[in-house]
């Protein structure tokens, strides 16, 4: 159904096209920046926004991965080419991130804030399409499960999205991996908590530490186990796309779904390279149109009534 992409020859490996698609990163479009409640009415939240001149567009809502923001690649990438079709667009963040501080965190499995933000958004526009990256295509493949057809995006889309905690969790603990990645999130992670008297050293000594006591669970296998969207992915009961490289170093390829995990309404696709939310295409420097274009041409199957 959809091309499957194809990088520069010169550009080998998983890691290396992970690391190489922020080079290729262009100016942010001009957003306007909205300070919204977040769901437990505690903090606020950043929403960019990229508007339509058509009131009654469409509306592309990306929700960001770890420690991700509005000046990602990839959402730059997405919501100018959400602006260049006439739809509107918007860049939902998660509680702390986006530059705005905030006195509780977000996590893998946060149904309750994806909820509470496509409610906001789905009271504004007619017709929501929603893409999560990485960890915000975890919670929103998580929140889609839970929902069933009471979701409210007319259609979504799961990028690189680590839908086996478990499995993830390790890949990051290991070898390259941990030496590319590890302190790249930690810097950006560690002044948002408290401090400890012992070193945090990976992702998953952040998790055990942190994210699994704040968050009221055990332990950083019983947040994994528990916060994991693979196993609600049966249930998902609208139009979703679930695109993830075999190459991407944060996701084994052995722990991505397959037909038996899925229900009806879910379409697999699972390119040989892409990286983790790289998809570089095309010859010479290449290109991240790739992304874009195919998430808003799955979107638009659905404009047709």
């Amino acid at each position: 159904m959809f091309t499957h992409p194809i990088p520069p020859r010169w550009l080998k490996g998983g890691n290396v096209e992970t690391l190489y698609a922020k080079a290729l990163q262009r100016e942010a479009p001009e957003y306007r920046r909205e300070l919204i409640r977040d769901s437990y009415g505690e903090d606020y939240a950043a929403y960019d926004f990229v508007d339509s001149n058509d009131a009654n567009a469409p509306c592309v809502v990306l929700l960001h991965g770890l420690e991700g923001s509005s000046r990602s690649h990839y959402a730059i990438e997405l919501m100018h080419a959400t602006r260049a079709k006439g739809w509107h667009g918007v860049v939902a963040h998660f509680r702390s991130c986006g530059g705005v501080p905030s006195k509780r965190m977000y996590h893998s499995g946060d149904t309750r804030e994806v909820a509470h933000m496509l409610g906001i958004l789905a009271s504004r526009y007619a017709r929501l399409y929603v893409a999560g990256v990485s960890l915000g295509g975890n919670v929103l493949a998580k929140y889609l499960g839970e929902q069933k057809s009471a979701a409210l995006p007319r259609a979504a889309a799961a990028v690189s999205a680590p839908l086996d905690l478990n499995a993830c969790g390790d890949a990051l603990e290991q070898g390259i991996p941990r030496l590319l990645y590890t302190q790249y999130f930690l810097r950006s992670l560690l002044p948002k908590v408290p401090p400890v008297p012992h070193k945090i050293s990976s992702l998953g000594d952040f998790d055990n530490t942190f994210t699994a006591p704040l968050h009221g669970f055990a332990d950083k296998r019983d947040y994994y186990t528990r916060a994991s969207a693979k196993p609600f992915l049966r249930d998902i009961a609208i139009p979703t796309l679930l695109l993830n490289a075999k190459n991407d170093p944060f996701v084994p390829a052995t722990s991505l779904p397959r037909e038996y995990d899925i229900s009806d309404c879910v379409t697999l696709m699972q390119p040989e390279h892409g990286g983790h939310v790289a998809f570089v295409t095309g010859e010479g420097r290449g290109h991240l149109r790739w992304l874009p274009e195919t998430l808003l041409a799955y979107f638009s199957q659905f404009e047709i009534v």
